[in-house]
């Protein structure tokens, strides 16, 4: 798909679209949902356990709530109050891995004070880990194993294969080694056949080591941290992170707050072969292969065929 590639610029660098990807994707997801939905006998579930009232949280729900709502994913999931015992969260998850309408559970980071997220989150069914991060699951993606995957590094693989960028033999760098993005990102690029390497806040010489990248991915946490000194000219540069950044003291009073990555991206574009802007990159994929999780632990529930599994790296 080489329209998910949107030239920008006279030098010829190119965006990495994951709204276009992601519509694409959620396109393939109805008519996949829709054809399969009389055998199935039932529409797919996905339960969003949401505790507190945290803001950005509220946003995100919202989101998924409406992307299920357009493919044919039934919402499922509940909204606990900041004070609920963790017994009780507990006691919530166990009652949906035991429901037989529920495909997918994702518990909502961040959880409020006083909650533990680890035992929560290793309670949820692996079957039904819609965000691909069970232990369970992470070591069927260290074998090269069927399961979950970790929703984002998914999205930025889907992103990289749409676009065409071949990534066997390639040198690829992943800055940050979250468990939730850099641990897994590493782990597919090189089940992709890529020599990786994994920079974290230790990484000495980061420019060095950043400047042998054919792909770059960039999921370190910290804003606009990767500027044109960290990139080799032609590279593919992935932007993970999203921060907002609040006008400074010499701004007008009509400056407003605006989004921004890991990567510098003004400086970047001019010498990339490609590149992933914030907003509008890899955030949209996120979402996007939450419901392909979702839809692919309901094709193995129904006994159904899935037609979506090349998404699932």
């Amino acid at each position: 798909m080489q329209d998910a590639f949107v030239s920008v610029g006279f030098s010829m660098a190119m965006r990495l679209d994951g709204r276009q990807l992601a519509a694409e994707i959620e396109q393939r997801l109805q008519g996949a949902v829709a054809e399969r939905l009389a055998r199935a006998g039932r529409p797919p579930g996905l339960a969003v356990l949401r505790v507190g009232d945290d803001p950005a949280s509220g946003v995100y729900v919202a989101n998924k709530e409406k992307a299920c709502t357009r493919i044919g994913i039934t919402n499922l999931g509940a909204h606990l109050p900041a004070n609920t015992p963790a017994a009780e969260v507990l006691g919530a998850i166990q009652r949906l891995n035991a429901d037989p309408q529920v495909d997918g559970i994702l518990l909502q980071l961040p959880l409020p004070a006083g909650l533990d997220e680890g035992p929560l989150l290793a309670a949820i069914d692996p079957a039904k880990d819609a965000d691909g991060l069970h232990t369970l699951n992470l070591g069927h993606l260290l074998k090269g194993e069927p399961g979950p995957r970790s929703c984002t590094p998914a999205g930025v693989m889907a992103l990289l294969a749409a676009a065409g960028v071949e990534l066997a033999g390639k040198r690829a760098v992943v800055v940050g080694r979250s468990i939730l993005v850099g641990q897994p990102m590493a782990l597919m690029l090189q089940a992709a056949h890529a020599t990786v390497t994994v920079a974290h806040s230790r990484t000495q010489q980061l420019e060095e080591l950043t400047r042998q990248a054919d792909v770059l991915v960039v999921a370190a946490g910290k804003p606009r941290i990767i500027g044109a000194d960290h990139v080799k000219p032609g590279a593919v540069v992935v932007d993970v992170g999203i921060h907002r950044l609040e006008p400074g003291p010499q701004a007008g009073p009509d400056a407003k707050a605006r989004l921004c990555g890991d990567v510098r991206f003004e400086e970047v574009e001019p010498i990339a072969r490609a590149i992933s802007p914030v907003p509008g990159g890899v955030g949209p994929m996120t979402v996007t292969m939450l419901l392909v999780n979702t839809f692919s632990s309901w094709c193995g529930h129904c006994q159904l065929d899935n037609p979506l599994a090349d998404l699932l790296p």
